[in-house]
This record gives structure tokens, C-alpha cells and sequence, in this order.
């Protein structure tokens, strides 16, 4: 068995994609996951499961599909892969509310620059299939826009606390 974090994208944000966290655990359940935790109502999902990455994110689309009756996008990280973003955090001295992972379907492109607007005071770092950005004033306040397809972003206080639960399951 392997253990996994899920992040879906838009859930219980500004008003859209409610999600109550006990269904999203029943739907877990219902896919064969075990050892389900979820961490705070934005759609972060720990288990474990002898499914492969893919086959575990598609399980778990089709069964929110099922759900919600419209698709919900579903990134999935090993745990192994959730430590490694946070050994390589690349502003490991910035308050973690002012850092964020923008999650990816794959690697950022190598004209990552040149695909990104609004930049004021944020600086950001390509990763494996995530980019790390530094908000200085803060996530709410920035105007920063991304031309890389779906993506979601957690900030490095809940990337670190969703790879603390994936390395105990």
C-alpha cells in the first residue's frame, strides 16, 4: 500500500465546489482507499491504496463525478513526493502562509517566465510538476496569473502538514 495525498481544485473556495469533508472521506471509502484522513474543508485528502498515482486520481474523479454530477479535478502526490517539496522549498525563511506550491498535471515548461502575469513582488521557482511562489504581501493582495492549464495551490503551512500525515499513513 502506498499513501497519497489528494488536492482537488476549486473545493469550498470563495463560495463554489462545496464539498462537505465527511462525503469526500465516504467517497474515499467507497473507491477502496484506506487510512483516510482529510485536512481542513479545501479538498486535501491523505489515504493509502495498491492503486498506482494514476489509477488512485481517476478512481477518485470518477467517483466525485458521480458525486457532484459535474467533473472535479484531482491532483495526487506520493508521499514521497510530498517530503521532497518540502526539503525543497526554495524560501524555507518565509512565513509559510506566504509561500505556495501551484500544483501541476506535469512539469512546468522551461519558458515558465514567459507564461506568468501580474508579477509585482512575487518571486517564484519551477519544481518537479509544481512551481513554488513567494508572495511577500501576501496570496489575497497578488495579481500573479498563471498560463500553465490545471493547477491548485496550497500554501507551504498546509503542504508541510499534508506531508507529515502522508509519511504516518
Amino acid at each position: 500500500m502506498a499513501s497519497y495525498v489528494a488536492l482537488l481544485r476549486a473545493v469550498n473556495a470563495g463560495g463554489s465546489g462545496k464539498l462537505p469533508m465527511s462525503d469526500l472521506k465516504r467517497l474515499c471509502h467507497e473507491a477502496g482507499f484506506e487510512s483516510i484522513r482529510t485536512y481542513i474543508a479545501s479538498g486535501n485528502v491523505v489515504f493509502s491504496s495498491s492503486d498506482s498515482p494514476d489509477k488512485a486520481r481517476s478512481v477518485l474523479e470518477k467517483r466525485l463525478e458521480d458525486w457532484a454530477g459535474a467533473r472535479m479535478e484531482v491532483l495526487v502526490r506520493t508521499a514521497r513526493e510530498m517530503a521532497d517539496l518540502v526539503a525543497a522549498n526554495p524560501y524555507p525563511d518565509q512565513p509559510g502562509n506566504q509561500v505556495a506550491v501551484l500544483f501541476l498535471e506535469r512539469q512546468p515548461p522551461g519558458d515558465l517566465a514567459a507564461r506568468i502575469s501580474g508579477v509585482g513582488n512575487e518571486r517564484f521557482s519551477p519544481a518537479a510538476k509544481e512551481v513554488f511562489v513567494h508572495y511577500p504581501d501576501g496570496l489575497g493582495q497578488s495579481k500573479l496569473k498563471f498560463d500553465l492549464g490545471m493547477g491548485t495551490t496550497r500554501n507551504m503551512n498546509t503542504v508541510s502538514k499534508l506531508a507529515a500525515m502522508a509519511a504516518a499513513t
